[in-house]
């Protein structure tokens, strides 16, 4: 099957949990790190992003967070494709980051 930029998937996750009490920070954390033991990545505080080879794979790595969802909080899972997120444009303060290089491409071996 070819791989193209429609086809390859990145998925958001973007959280906002409470961290008041002991118990809260201890389920915050949990989140965290299982977010980044499944291979996530830190895109801004409380976001991170997944880079997914196809939709059906995207859909095995949002039923993992599914799976750890803490139980108080908000967490949004969004999917998009490789062309949309080709298309973010980042900046810092006011003015576009003309000299950062883009990250590179993700890969997976199997």
């Amino acid at each position: 099957m070819r791989l193209d930029e429609y086809r390859i998937m990145w998925i958001f996750v973007f959280f906002d949990l409470p961290t008041d009490t002991k118990k809260d920070r201890w389920n915050h954390s949990r989140f965290r790190k299982a977010l980044i033991k499944d291979g996530f990545n830190m895109f801004q505080f409380s976001i991170y992003t997944r880079h997914c080879m196809s939709r059906e794979n995207s859909e095995v790595h949002i039923k993992r967070v599914k799976s750890v969802l803490p139980p108080k909080g908000h967490v949004g899972i969004m999917r998009i494709t490789d062309k949309q997120f080709g298309e973010i444009e980042i900046f810092y303060g006011k003015k576009k980051d003309e000299n950062k290089t883009p990250p590179p491409q993700q890969l997976e071996l199997f």
